[in-house]
């Protein structure tokens, strides 16, 4: 309106001076203004004197008895047409003038007197066709709201024409007046005092702007200008807050707490947050369209609470297993989204998804069936959650934090399996043979598996079981890459630290000082007078560093023996002091065999060397003279004769047939064994774990753990010489790398005991003390 008032006041500032200027020859002629003018001044020549002279008025000109009556009746006239939308009869210059004069002369109040009664009875006027339409008129709510729309419309246009004729008043008296609002305000006040202050008028009004928003929320198409003009109206008024938007709040709230409560039983959680989403994108759009900005905030926080807060933990019940579980990105990233703006949204959205985390990986790791698959399901499951919590909850540190917190209590729900399983995991994976990854793949794969070693507690268990593996990749020439394995033992110093991968890294360098002994061997068996054809490796193995192995006293062919004497004589003979204990469990050879179909190079065992040598002294031999010739433990023979007979490369015939070795079977050579390879490998056998092999891994794991509880309770005690059987606990749970129950504490302090290593105090049997 602002803009309008100064357009109008500066057309008329420009109408009057030019109609001063056209008027000055008059005024000076008449002498009225008081300066006097030089005779001849137009007819002047150029460069004479000029002389203005300018005195005071004289005695202020008197207003004419009627003119004050006279002029407020052609401005009332005015104000009249312009309330009733008829032609002025007067000039706006001539009225505007008019105003300025009475003001010069001290009738300002009355003259504001009068114009705020002829607006307030016209304004009085008005009402009656509001207060008598429910009565009289069968019109509906729409119908009432464009006349009240109309009425507002018609009332601001005619306040801003009064006001451009009562210009001067306005800027003069009133802006004078700190306690008489402006024309402009006085229109307003007039308009809330006796329209919209009317309860019966207010009511229709703001029912019928509910119902219209009502009908656009159920889908309908509704006038958004006359919603937006009448709640501006309101909002000019200062009506808005009081009058609307407690009432419009308080419907909202209804509205969507009966919605929520009956889609929450009707629809599935995907489709409900995408219907809550689409209407938190209505309200806003509301809140642009019509409503006042200070809305905005209430609106949607009442929205958020009915459609999201009242129905938090029914929506993760019922949908997040859901969404996890169908990797439903969108509406994962969509739930995040939603929760995070409700109070207490996404502290239970974290423990929700806690909670599926653990029960999911539970699951993975609990259920002894699916052991084969649980180190691939585990590195799944925990990209899967990574990608959730990158992806959709916006690299929140609380839910990744959440996430690492999950994994680590329920993998540890099951102590040992999972550390053992991640260790032939990362076996099978180095082992010779996996073409599935290059370089690259392998190196993110062994990342992968380090983040899952992360949770473990009990990492001796698994560098029991990794050990033993690797001494088996090792000893048996089955590594895939000498440097995935290193870059694998890298990570694991790095992890875990340099005293947890130095048996391990002994390992690598017997490796590498036994090629240099095996060259010199050779150049040692080039100078004996009788060179063998056969040819020996030998890897001469740190006891501390490797698994133990039982050994195994078998029957060697003479040439074997002779072999094992001459490189015997030749280690001793360069490192005195040294004792040599041959292991013939992970021994293997290649034999030379003939076929009908021809040459063949077999790559076995020893003991299956040992098995397939008999069958050049015999053709057919049984269980027990096999077991009898080679001293091979019953155990470990029948595995031999199984894959020698019942695996896929079958070069003895076994009868009866059948896939389990029986006291009475029999064994003769298969000459009529066809295979497409030269060389053909049958050694895997020994890369197989026995459950023997596992239980006594799983058993020495165990005794390990028992000296160091029994080391660092003596470590303690030396220290401090007397403490509390508490204090001695939390202290030994500081120190130890795993999991330990304190019923286990206690047997190996009451062992200690027994052993003389510290004694209970005679008065306080909770109180140790240390005995030097």
């Amino acid at each position: 309106f602002t803009t309008t008032a100064l357009c109008i006041n500066l057309i008329m500032a420009e109408d009057i001076r030019q109609d001063k200027k056209a008027n000055f020859s008059a005024l000076t002629e008449h002498n009225n203004n008081g300066v006097t003018k030089i005779s001849g001044l137009a007819s002047n020549k150029t460069g004479a004197s000029k002389k203005l002279v300018i005195k005071n008025f004289k005695d202020r000109p008197k207003l004419a008895d009627n003119y004050t009556e006279d002029t407020w009746l052609k401005l009332r006239d005015a104000v009249g047409a312009i309330q009733n939308s008829t032609s002025i009869k007067y000039n706006l210059e001539e009225l505007y003038q008019a105003v300025e004069n009475l003001c010069s002369y001290k009738v300002s109040p009355t003259l504001y007197k009068q114009l705020r009664q002829v607006c307030e009875d016209h304004v009085q006027a008005q009402i009656h066709q509001f207060r008598e339409y429910p009565l009289h008129c069968s019109l509906d709510s729409l119908s009432f709201l464009k006349r009240m729309n109309r009425c507002w419309q018609d009332h601001c246009r005619q306040t801003i024409m009064i006001r451009s004729i009562f210009l001067f008043l306005d800027r003069t008296y009133v802006l004078q007046n700190s306690l008489l609002p402006s024309i402009w305000d006085t229109g307003l006040e007039l308009f809330r005092n006796h329209i919209v202050s009317d309860g019966a008028v207010q009511k229709r009004t703001v029912d019928g702007i509910l119902e219209q928003i009502e009908r656009e929320r159920n889908g309908e198409t509704v006038d958004r200008s006359l919603l937006r003009s009448l709640l501006g109206m309101l909002s000019d008024l200062q009506v808005y807050k009081e009058s609307f938007e407690e009432r419009f709040l308080m419907e909202t709230n209804r509205l969507y707490a009966a919605e929520g409560q009956r889609l929450m039983q009707e629809r599935d959680v995907p489709e409900y947050l995408h219907h809550v989403a689409r209407r938190l994108e209505e309200e806003n759009d509301r809140v642009i369209s019509y409503l006042d900005q200070s809305t905005q905030k209430p609106l949607i926080s009442n929205v958020e609470k009915q459609l999201l807060g009242e129905h938090m933990t029914a929506i993760l019940q019922k949908g997040l297993s859901i969404l996890l579980d169908g990797n439903r990105v969108m509406e994962l990233a969509l739930l995040y989204q939603l929760f995070s703006k409700v109070k207490g949204g996404l502290p239970t959205l974290l423990q929700h998804w806690r909670d599926y985390i653990k029960s999911f990986g539970g699951e993975i790791v609990g259920t002894p069936e699916k052991d084969k698959d649980m180190v691939q399901d585990l590195l799944d499951f925990k990209d899967k959650m990574d990608n959730v919590a990158q992806g959709c909850f916006n690299r929140n540190e609380s839910f990744i934090n959440a996430m690492k917190e999950a994994f680590e209590a329920f993998i540890n729900n099951r102590p040992n399996k999972p550390a053992e399983l991640i260790a032939k995991y990362v076996d099978c994976k180095l082992r010779a043979g996996n073409k599935e990854a290059t370089e690259e793949e392998m190196e993110r794969i062994l990342d992968k598996i380090m983040i899952i070693f992360r949770f473990i507690h009990g990492k001796d268990v698994f560098e029991a079981f990794y050990k033993k593996d690797l001494a088996k990749r090792l000893l048996v020439g089955k590594s895939a890459s000498v440097d995935a394995e290193k870059s694998m033992l890298s990570k694991l110093k790095h992890e875990c630290g340099a005293a947890f991968t130095s048996k391990l890294e002994g390992m690598f360098k017997d490796m590498e000082l036994s090629k240099d002994v095996m060259i010199q061997y050779k150049q040692y068996t080039q100078n004996q007078s009788e060179p063998s054809q056969l040819e020996l490796t030998v890897n001469i193995l740190t006891m501390g560093y490797w698994p133990s192995y039982t050994p195994m006293e078998v029957h060697l062919p003479p040439e074997m023996v002779k072999l094992q004497e001459v490189f015997k004589l030749f280690y001793l003979g360069k490192h005195s002091g040294r004792k040599l204990q041959w292991q013939p469990t992970l021994g293997h050879a290649v034999l030379k065999t003939e076929f009908k179909e021809g040459k063949k190079e077999l790559q076995v065992s020893l003991f299956q060397t040992l098995v397939l040598l008999m069958f050049n002294e015999g053709e057919e031999f049984s269980v027990e003279e096999i077991k009898s010739a080679t001293g091979i433990e019953e155990g470990e023979l029948r595995r031999t004769l199984q894959s020698l007979a019942c695996g896929k490369a079958r070069v003895l015939n076994k009868s009866p047939r059948g896939k389990d070795i029986e006291d009475g079977d029999r064994f003769n050579f298969n000459n009529d064994f066809r295979h497409k390879l030269f060389r053909i490998k049958i050694n895997q056998i020994q890369m197989k774990e026995t459950v023997e092999e596992q239980v006594s891994t799983t058993e020495r794991v165990f005794q390990d753990r028992q000296y160091q509880i029994d080391a660092a309770v003596v470590r303690i005690m030396k220290m401090r010489k007397t403490l509390g059987h508490n204090l001695l606990v939390s202290e030994l749970y500081n120190q130890l790398k795993f999991p330990v129950k304190p019923g286990d504490l206690k047997k190996r302090i009451e062992s200690l005991i027994d052993r003389d290593y510290m004694e209970r105090d005679k008065e306080s049997p909770n109180q140790y003390h240390y005995v030097a």
